[in-house]
Order: C-alpha cells, then sequence, then structure tokens
C-alpha cells in the first residue's frame, strides 16, 4: 500500500516512514522539499495520487492559541479534502492523551484538528499518545544559563520509534475512529526526567521544577496528560531511552535535541 505521510521527517514521522518500508508499504512523505505545502495545499494532489493512506504527524512550535489552531485547521482540512478528491480511503492523525483536560493554546490546535479529522470526508483513526522521551531534553534548550527552569508536570514518557511504529501498523489495518490511548511504560516527575538528561549529558545546570500559573498548570502538575484507562504500554523505559541517546551522540549519529 501506498502511504503518505505528513511530517514525514520529523522525529516521529521518520519512524513511521521506517516501519512502512520495514513491511513492505510504500511511504510517501510530504515535504516542502518535494513541492508540497500542507498550508496552501500546493503539490497535495499529486502526491496524493494512488495514495492508500495518510499518517498526519506535522507539528508546529507555538504556544499561541491562534497560531496552533490556524496551523492545524488549515493543514487538516489541506489533507482531508485532498484526500477525499483523490480516494484516499484512510486519515490517520497523531494527537496527545489529556489535551480536552488542560486548556493551553497549542493543545486548542490538537482538539481542533481530532474534530475536523473524525467529522470529515474521510475515514479516519485518532491516536492519542504521552509525550515522547525527547520532550525534557528539548524543554532544556529553550533557556539558556546556569538555571533550568522546567514545569512541574507528570508524564508517562514513550520512546518515538514505538509511536512511529504504531502509526504505520494502524494506517494498514482500516479506520477505528478515537482508539486507545498509547503510553510509555512508566510515570514520572518531569523535572527530574530533565535532571538525568542533564547529568547524562555532562552538564553542570541546574533544574529549577515551577508550576506554570492557571488551570493549566496545576493540571499538569497533577497528572492531566496521564492515561486514565487501561490501554497500550510502550516498552522502553526512559532510562533505556537515555542511555541509548548517549551512545549515539557520543558517536556523532545523533543530535542532542530532536524535534
Amino acid at each position: 500500500m501506498r502511504v503518505a505521510v505528513a511530517g514525514g521527517t520529523g522525529s516521529v514521522g521518520r519512524h513511521v516512514v521506517a516501519s512502512l518500508a520495514g513491511a513492505n508499504h510504500e511511504p510517501v512523505v510530504l515535504t516542502g522539499s518535494c513541492g508540497v505545502d500542507l498550508i496552501t495545499g500546493v503539490g497535495l494532489d499529486e502526491a496524493l495520487c494512488g495514495v492508500g493512506a495518510v499518517v498526519d504527524v506535522g507539528n508546529v512550535s507555538t504556544v499561541s492559541r491562534r497560531a496552533s489552531v490556524a496551523f492545524f485547521s488549515t493543514s487538516t482540512q489541506n489533507l482531508l479534502e485532498a484526500g477525499r478528491r483523490n480516494g484516499v480511503a484512510h486519515h490517520v492523525a497523531l494527537s496527545i492523551v489529556g489535551i480536552d483536560l488542560v486548556g493551553s493554546g497549542y493543545y486548542a490546535g490538537k482538539l481542533a484538528q481530532e474534530e475536523l479529522v473524525l467529522t470529515g470526508p474521510v475515514p479516519a483513526t485518532v491516536l492519542r499518545t504521552t509525550q515522547f522521551h525527547e520532550f525534557a531534553g528539548q524543554l532544556l534548550t529553550r533557556t539558556r544559563g546556569p538555571l533550568a527552569v522546567v514545569p512541574r508536570m507528570r508524564v508517562q514518557p514513550i520512546a518515538a520509534c514505538e509511536v512511529g511504529q504504531a502509526l504505520a501498523e494502524l494506517a494498514v489495518t482500516g479506520p477505528a475512529g478515537r482508539v486507545a490511548d498509547l503510553a510509555g511504560p512508566d510515570v514520572h516527575d518531569l523535572h527530574e526526567l530533565a535532571r538525568q538528561f542533564l547529568q547524562a549529558s555532562q552538564s553542570s545546570r541546574r533544574v529549577l521544577a515551577v508550576r506554570l500559573p492557571g488551570t493549566a498548570g496545576r493540571a499538569m502538575a497533577r497528572g492531566a496528560l496521564l492515561p486514565t484507562r487501561p490501554g497500550p504500554r510502550g516498552q522502553q523505559s526512559f532510562k533505556e531511552w537515555l542511555a541509548g541517546w548517549l551512545d549515539d551522540s557520543c558517536s556523532g549519529n545523533t543530535p542532542i535535541h530532536q524535534h
């Protein structure tokens, strides 16, 4: 099966592509370098010709509600309409556990995306997952200096490669609506993971854990981003992922921070 992957060069998308190829499917990466623009829709019809399923792991880096809703609404509508025109039989979207319980601007965009996908013209599947193991390291790049400020947050992180494999399997098994949430094997405090990351990086920076203001901060601190029902769980722990990341970064094979 030909499967298009929006965001197919990112930290999750590349694993979707690899999983599809390893299962003898034909991944089609939707990127600007291939002449595809998710926001304008340019190149989508040509790219989706003969495609049986679409996996959307496209993303935007913003905390603005307006920017997030605009990006996810526009890109999702364009993918769905192009999919309808070209006979795509299945649309798979990646989302985030707990976004309906935390009122952040970025999550508003993901909620808008979910609604469009589940009510759209192409039969669909939505998979919510918890944060990736890379999340703690990514947060550390947002501040400079000897003190790293990290929000108080309960997380159950999962390996991006396991998310990619799950999305690839869902894409070729047919529409299923909102499926069970996928999470990592263990619950952690985010600031403790940040400390482990800095220690592994041999950094002298110190971590300051702070609760974000407002209802969103309270919700994240008490575990609103954790799964609330039984469901599939990843196998790779944060400790195992960190050991692998350290080996790869020392050999020069992996960038320190992945997005």
